[in-house]
């Protein structure tokens, strides 16, 4: 690190570290995934044979023949669908019940022993109990996103409220501020960003939830692509719906994050 004179009034300024500059960053991943295409394409072509771990021209060539017919589509928008079902209702129910757990004492207290049992318990664990109450239909699997989503969410709200600064909350007080204004004022724009994380990795969750759920008990959807190719050895098209899952997520998650700078910023930073 340099430090560089400005030459005006003595100010002085400071030169970035390599490593934080934004320039070549982008060039730096592109590097990567080239890199990273290129050693997959060597270790499966020169190790395995292509019916056990297909290389990128393979899975390119599979990649045409489903966008052509449309098949591909019509998975990602059946799994897109039960994903944001579930991640909507889930965040809708998880940020205020997080919200009122770190405001409210007794609140705590009374709904702690449910959280700190139900989120150990996987959410794959309840497809069973879900398809036996709710039938194979839609409704089981978007219940197993909410439940995967809800605690993630309520916990990181809970936390942004007893983050909050007790100076912030005595100085809306003297100021005259009852407790539904604090409420709204102070602690809630102070805990947007920890419910913004939570929801960041809930939708993470999401993902894995719904996969494993068409996997056992659907008949479309990305998970159930996987699952069903096996049986016909489809191995390009088993890597395919990897690769797409990965690009729908690294898409959902730089999406999420330029709705939070653009709408979010002025509640904190959230990376």
């Amino acid at each position: 690190m340099k430090v560089v004179s400005a030459g005006l009034g003595g100010k002085q300024q400071i030169q970035g570290l390599p490593w934080r500059r934004p320039l070549g960053g982008h060039w730096i991943s592109v590097l990567s995934i080239v890199l990273l295409l290129l050693f997959w394409q060597v270790v499966a072509s020169r190790f395995f044979s292509p019916l056990f771990f297909p290389t990128p021209m393979i899975v390119a060539r599979r990649a045409v023949v489903m966008v052509m017919d449309g098949t591909i589509f019509g998975n990602i928008a059946v799994s897109l669908q039960r994903i944001l079902a579930g991640f909507i209702i889930g965040s809708a129910l998880g940020a205020p019940i997080g919200l009122l757990i770190g405001t409210y004492r007794r609140v705590k207290a009374f709904v702690d022993p449910y959280i700190n049992f139900f989120r150990y318990v996987p959410s794959i664990a309840w497809l069973t109990p879900a398809i036996i109450w709710l039938g194979i239909g839609e409704t089981s699997k978007v219940f197993i996103i909410v439940y995967t989503t809800i605690f993630i969410v309520t916990i990181n709200a809970a936390i942004g409220v007893s983050n909050v600064s007790m100076n912030k909350v005595r100085a809306g007080r003297s100021l005259g501020a009852n407790q539904a204004q604090v409420f709204f004022h102070v602690i809630l724009p102070a805990t947007v960003p920890f419910i913004l994380s939570g929801m960041r990795l809930a939708m993470g969750n999401s993902f894995t939830t719904v996969v494993a759920a068409e996997m056992i008990g659907a008949d479309r959807g990305l998970g159930f692509l996987i699952w069903n190719s096996r049986i016909w050895m489809a191995t390009d098209t088993i890597f395919l719906t990897i690769v797409v899952l990965g690009v729908l997520g690294f898409s959902t998650d730089w999406l999420f994050r330029y709705m939070i700078k653009r709408f979010a910023h002025r509640y904190g930073p959230v990376e």
